[in-house]
């Protein structure tokens, strides 16, 4: 899904994103031409049960050593990654991260203003080892988010617009049912709206999303990145091809 081009003015103003492509040059192809030995996991666990916080904003899950590390900078308004988290990621978790061969980190990516209270609710709290599983079921609820917004119609949207900026994200975040979901989730009332209500963590993933942009040429979302080398693939389809020949197979 492309990157919609209007800044942040509806929910962050006067936050912008600058999502100018200038990436860096990528690096060669991750090519083996044997198989990379399966990796074991911790006594008692799986390796998708691993994970922790990263060094630049990401969610990783797997064994942290894996000599293939794969990024995915989804946004949680995206379609396609919706359709990627339904189609692909069960195979990804059970087949290459479980081998302990490849890791897999979520870097959240933002495309558009649902995304700023998506993520800022995901992210709540101090448990980082939930972000990945709250978005792969934010991604299967996410159809229940557009109809909220059809049933509630365009007025309501440019409604939005003449509030302060200070009140924007929440109002999205309630009238996308978001507030709900989370809730559902164990983000309770009173520590949702603190989420919400933290203007520097919201422009910590602004500012997160921008320097994605420009480090790995990011044009829409799910991108995928292979050992610091954007693939240029977006399906679940093409991804476990470069996988395989990569040594996960």
């Amino acid at each position: 899904m492309k990157p919609i081009r209007f800044a942040f003015a509806l929910a962050l103003a006067p936050l912008a994103l600058g999502l100018v492509a200038c990436g860096k040059k990528a690096d060669a192809p991750v090519v083996a031409d044997t198989a990379l030995p399966k990796v074991a996991a911790p006594a008692g666990k799986q390796w998708s049960d691993v994970s922790s916080p990263t060094a630049d904003g990401g969610f990783l899950m797997g064994n942290p050593n894996a000599p293939l590390k794969l990024i995915e900078f989804g946004a949680l308004s995206c379609s396609h990654c919706a359709a990627f988290s339904a189609e692909g990621f069960p195979h990804l978790r059970d087949d290459y991260v479980n081998s302990g061969r490849v890791s897999y980190e979520l870097r959240l990516y933002m495309l558009n203003p649902l995304d700023v209270p998506a993520e800022l609710l995901a992210t709540c709290g101090n448990a980082p080892e939930t972000v990945i599983p709250m978005a792969e079921q934010f991604w299967a609820w996410q159809p229940t988010m557009f109809a909220n917004l059809k049933a509630a119609g365009q007025d309501a949207m440019q409604k939005i617009q003449t509030l302060p900026a200070s009140q924007r994200i929440p109002v999205i975040a309630r009238l996308t049912g978001m507030n709900e979901f989370f809730a559902q989730r164990g983000i309770a009332t009173e520590q949702g709206a603190a989420c919400l209500g933290d203007p520097a963590k919201a422009s910590a993933l602004v500012a997160s999303t921008d320097k994605a942009t420009k480090d790995f040429n990011i044009t829409g979302t799910p991108t995928f990145v292979l050992n610091g080398r954007n693939l240029e693939v977006s399906t679940w389809e093409a991804l476990e091809p470069v996988l395989q020949k990569a040594g996960a197979r």
